[in-house]
């Protein structure tokens, strides 16, 4: 058979062999006459004694032979009393097993499931079943069959049985008559149905371009991709002026919309610099929450210490470090105010601050917790002061609630248990990450905040660490002078020339900052492949897979993250009959490839190697190694520094190949070794802080590929990634 032809397979389910029960990936035996096939994919709530039409493709596995990789299935309802037997028996229903299957089909035959399901005053006259068990029976039968409805209906419009599913878990046996309502529906907070998709089946509908539901769907997803861009809000003159041009309407239109969402509360206006902002309502009552909270940490200040000057001498006679002033302005702030945003680059001296703090308040005896948003940031943290970090997420106890969204045990309701919270990386940290944190943080608490202002801004929506130091009504302590042990590393001495706007020392040759010229882009990456996989090995002796990291600008072009994956990958981990592959959509994973998780992922379960400790979660920018592959289920174990997590088919989406990654994607990790490619293809990326903070990624050493021209744009390059948000102006505002 042809792995490539399309199959449609018609049979009888005689094996559920396995299923997730989150995302209902199902391994399941087929009967198909005299044979029995073996058929993966997400097949919700399949049951044994089914009778399932499968479309989709064979492919062959060295241990379970050929097996059917489903695309597309049609379900059929068991009408024989054999199978009506086997279905009932194999768990469709809930509280009924083989022996009460077998008393309801003996008593009603080919009519068991529409008693069941229509009339469970008759199947509580059987002994042992009382109406309330029946109407059970009968309720767990509707939404099955509401399911294959609902399954048959979206699948008309392309949509996968995976979106069907949450979309019936959070609207129920209603779904199908709330999309015919609204099909806009579908595109709701959490789904990945795109408003495209949704867009079109209105058109089926024969919805209106000016339609109403159409265009406050419009508007709130204008809304959600500038918040996937980095921005809490959007000015409403943009707002409208692009959701207008995005579904072809007049301004006025979406004026009229726009209107009626802010007094239902849908959207919220708010004022700033006498401009109106746009907000959605989580991120509005986010912002506005964490400037009130911090101006409350002002008004209301911890206790001071006041023989903060005599503790500070005391630290510097018994371990011989002698602060700088800016240090000592740190440390003081730290001591008596208790708030504190702590910045500088690399070499300024902030460890050894934050050291300083540390130990001043155990010696006093209060309770220290330390954080950083990515676990290798937390891992740093750790190093750097011998004391336990966490990540933020495992700190406040991450959790799913009923709808799957992730929540935090930690809150206004059961508090951290410390005297001082420290946040390494806060540059990282998003508007909501950061809102969540001052909701645990207990009254009396001192909170120290690390950063680096001159980094990227998160990942997520915000503009947290940046906000705070513009608003000037935060305490802040910006170091600024080069330590002399750090002033040896070019790395460190060129960043901070870089984030000046002067251009970095490009032809020393004996240091650990190098500029290799080169113009052409193919040229590069066939440079760039060759330090990776022979030249950096066998002169600084570093592993090509976990020392070196290639960071780039962007992900398009032949030194985008896309190619150069590729052609790494090709030279480090070469396919070889001893390394099992396995495909999903356009994406091909082997044992020994370098991955990155890519979106948090708060229900992957993990242990660790040293301490057979278990946890939950991998988050957006964490690097793995893909250690073992399932084929036949199609899971993967990956190995994230000492965490071994196991990823099934629905995870795996999450997964990006991470030989080479974007700078943005790097934030909160530190490299051995990194190689950046820099040849300007497009104005929108190149640009100062995303060369500085590729540079500070490097710990050993940095390597520049490219032309001179393009190093001395991104200095010249001053323009921050613009992000609309409205924490200054609340801190601000009296």
């Amino acid at each position: 058979m042809s792995q490539n032809e399309m199959y449609e397979v018609c049979g009888t389910v005689e094996r559920i062999v396995y299923r997730n029960e989150e995302n209902e990936y199902t391994v399941l035996e087929l009967g198909c006459g005299d044979d029995t096939i073996t058929a993966v994919g997400i097949m919700p709530m399949v049951f044994e004694g089914e009778e399932l039409k499968l479309i989709g493709t064979f492919t062959s596995h060295a241990t379970y032979g050929q097996q059917l990789s489903v695309s597309a299935f049609e379900r059929g309802i068991p009408t024989s009393v054999l199978g009506i037997l086997k279905y009932l028996s194999g768990g469709a229903v809930k509280g009924i097993g083989p022996s009460t299957a077998a008393r309801l089909v003996k008593e009603f035959g080919e009519n068991t499931l529409e008693v069941l399901e229509n009339d469970p005053e008759r199947v509580a006259k059987l002994k042992g079943i009382s109406i309330e068990k029946a109407r059970s029976f009968s309720e767990q039968l509707k939404a099955n069959t509401s399911i294959r409805e609902l399954l048959m209906y979206l699948g008309a419009f392309g949509i996968n049985a995976q979106d069907a599913i949450a979309l019936w878990k959070k609207f129920g046996n209603d779904t199908i008559s709330i999309i015919e309502d609204n099909p806009y529906t579908l595109c709701i907070e959490g789904s990945t149905i795109s408003f495209e998709t949704a867009d079109m089946i209105a058109g089926k509908k024969n919805f209106s371009p000016d339609n109403s539901l159409r265009i406050r769907a419009g508007l709130a997803y204008v809304l959600k991709h500038n918040r996937n861009s980095g921005h809490t809000c959007v000015p409403q003159d943009k707002l409208l002026s692009k959701t207008a041009e995005f579904l072809q309407i007049e301004i006025i239109s979406a004026q009229s919309a726009l209107e009626s969402m802010i007094d239902d509360g849908t959207l919220i206006r708010d004022v700033f610099y006498d401009r109106e902002f746009i907000f959605l309502p989580d991120l509005h009552l986010c912002e506005s929450y964490t400037a009130a909270r911090m101006k409350m940490l002002l008004r209301f200040p911890v206790a001071p210490m006041n023989d903060a000057k005599e503790l500070i001498e005391d630290i510097e006679n018994r371990t011989g470090i002698r602060y700088a002033a800016l240090q000592k302005e740190a440390i003081m702030q730290a001591l008596q105010k208790g708030l504190l945003v702590l910045t500088g680059g690399p070499g300024t001296g902030k460890t050894t601050t934050l050291n300083a703090i540390i130990s001043i308040l155990k010696s006093k005896g209060q309770t220290v917790l330390l954080a950083a948003p990515t676990g290798r940031a937390a891992q740093r943290m750790s190093e750097l002061t011998g004391c336990e970090a966490k990540t933020l997420h495992r700190l406040l106890e991450v959790q799913y609630n009923r709808n799957d969204q992730p929540e935090f045990k930690k809150n206004e309701m059961n508090m951290l248990n410390c005297d001082a919270l420290i946040v390494d990386e806060l540059s990282m940290v998003d508007s909501l990450l950061f809102e969540s944190v001052l909701r645990a943080l207990p009254l009396g608490c001192r909170i120290i905040l690390v950063g680096d202002s001159d980094q990227l801004p998160s990942v997520g929506a915000g503009n947290v660490l940046a906000d705070l130091v513009a608003s000037e009504i935060i305490p802040v302590v910006a170091l600024k002078e080069i330590f002399r042990q750090s002033q040896k590393s070019l790395i460190v001495t060129n960043a901070h020339r870089i984030v000046s706007g002067v251009m970095p020392e490009l032809g020393i040759k004996d240091n650990d900052f190098f500029f290799l010229p080169c113009s052409n882009p193919t040229q590069a990456r066939k440079l760039i492949v060759s330090l990776c996989s022979e030249r950096l090995p066998r002169s600084y002796g570093f592993s090509p897979v976990s020392d070196i990291q290639v960071l780039c600008p962007g992900r398009k072009g032949i030194l985008g993250t896309y190619e150069l994956n590729q052609h790494l990958r090709e030279a480090l981990n070469p396919p070889a009959k001893s390394k099992d592959e396995v495909t999903f959509g356009f994406a091909t994973f082997r044992i020994g490839d370098k991955v990155m998780q890519v979106k948090n992922n708060y229900n992957i379960t993990w242990v660790k190697e040293s301490t057979g400790e278990y946890g939950e979660g991998i988050f957006n920018g964490d690097i793995g190694i893909i250690q073992a592959i399932d084929k036949v289920s199609k899971r993967m174990q990956i190995k994230f520094d000492d965490r071994i997590a196991v990823y099934d088919g629905d995870c795996v989406g999450d997964l990006e190949l991470s030989y080479a990654c974007t700078v943005h994607k790097s934030q909160g990790n530190e490299f051995e070794a990194v190689v950046m490619p820099l040849i300007k293809n497009s104005q929108y990326l190149f640009y100062r802080n995303l060369l500085y903070t590729g540079v500070t990624r490097a710990k050993k050493l940095l390597i520049l590929v490219g032309n001179r021209d393009t190093v001395e744009y991104m200095v010249n390059n001053n323009v921050r990634t613009l992000r609309y948000s409205g924490l200054r102006s609340m801190l601000e505002r009296n």
